[in-house]
């Protein structure tokens, strides 16, 4: 995702969280410590789509229903609730 003044907000030179790749957090072969399998129980007893659109539509109104300016750290942060609100869609279809 591109701004107006300079690199998209996923650039990891700009963001709240300097690792973007994922790929790490995909290691299917070490198990869930208590507090990761805790995290997913709450995740499937809520719901996928329901949680996703809880995401979307905080993203959306912090982005579209605010006049508040944005930072590079808040821009980045909103940009985290969309890959939360894409991931946990993706999961919702699976189900």
């Amino acid at each position: 995702m591109r701004t107006s003044n300079g690199p998209g907000v996923g650039s990891n030179e700009d963001s709240v969280n300097p690792t973007n790749d994922a790929r790490h957090a995909s290691n299917i072969s070490t198990p869930l410590v208590q507090s990761q399998a805790e995290f997913w129980y709450l995740v499937e007893s809520q719901g996928c789509k329901e949680l996703a659109h809880s995401l979307r539509m905080i993203h959306d109104l912090a982005l579209y229903h605010s006049d508040v300016p944005f930072n590079a750290e808040e821009k980045s942060a909103l940009f985290d609730l969309k890959v939360l609100w894409e991931g946990f869609e993706k999961m919702g279809e699976n189900v």
